[in-house]
């Protein structure tokens, strides 16, 4: 079932999701060689503890860490630990955080120092399909517009979409219906109503979609060894189009001037 929030429960929605945003943020500062995943795992709790809320993703389902930390060839699920990041790396980050009884989810993909063009550009395109998904995200379409849009961007730069995981709603809990493939052709899946909220999250290989999960049982990295990013926002449908809640600061419009290109990492 589908779940509509009312305008006073997008509003209570909205600190989850900023602490998610600005806590990316500073990730994003923190992110650079000699800092293993397990430095960032750390200061993330704290802060998001500090803050009154709680990591959403620690113990789901079992899973070790507050955040997601997946690198060049992980897609998503990475487990934090000793791993020190290299010069040359991109490293994904995804942070979930429940407070005041109401999730928020997102993602970025950071490079680590300076890296090849070819890593710049997979990043570049995968954020750019987040916005594009984002601005097919209004009332009166369907969910499969989303994909479509994430798609046709990432494979006419060549890339390949990871089609074994998919975006979602997210509100009440960290997984709530509808799923939000990045693949598929429009006008297919539910219709998108006013006070739907969806995590978008285009998951793009450079090289082939086809992943497989590691013996860990969480780690999903590409077969081919090619490099992976992921980029999220958690995203209320309004009558007045897209909003994205995961901003630094709580303020964000998909489609509007300026809206495009500012990940939940800045």
């Amino acid at each position: 079932m589908i779940v509509c929030k009312s305008p006073a429960e997008l509003e209570r929605m909205r600190p989850a999701n900023v602490l998610v945003a600005d806590v990316l943020v500073e990730l994003r500062g923190m992110v650079g060689p000699g800092v293993t995943t397990a430095d960032l795992d750390a200061f993330a709790e704290k802060r998001v503890r500090a803050a009154g809320g709680s990591p959403a993703f620690k113990g789901y389902h079992g899973f070790p860490a507050t955040l997601c930390i997946s690198v060049n060839e992980e897609v998503i699920h990475g487990i934090p630990g000793p791993r020190a990041l290299r010069e040359g790396d991109v490293a994904s980050i995804d942070l979930g955080v429940v407070l005041d009884g109401f999730f928020g989810d997102a993602a970025i993909t950071v490079p680590v120092g300076r890296v090849s063009d070819e890593a710049a550009e997979l990043l570049r395109v995968t954020e750019e399909a987040l916005y594009l998904g984002i601005e097919r995200a209004r009332t009166g379409g369907r969910v499969s517009d989303i994909g479509h849009a994430v798609q046709r961007h990432v494979e006419a730069h060549g890339f390949s979409v990871v089609r074994e995981f998919v975006g979602h709603g997210v509100g009440h809990a960290l997984h709530e219906e509808p799923q939000v493939p990045n693949f598929g052709p429009a006008g297919r899946g539910p219709r998108l109503t006013e006070g739907m909220t969806l995590a978008i999250e285009p998951m793009v290989a450079m090289g082939r979609a086809a992943v497989k999960v590691l013996g860990d049982g969480w780690t999903a990295v590409t077969k081919d060894h090619s490099l992976a990013a992921h980029f999220e926002h958690t995203v209320a449908i309004t009558g007045a189009g897209p909003v994205i809640l995961t901003t630094p600061g709580g303020n964000g419009r998909a489609g509007l001037p300026g809206g495009r290109g500012h990940s939940a990492g800045g």
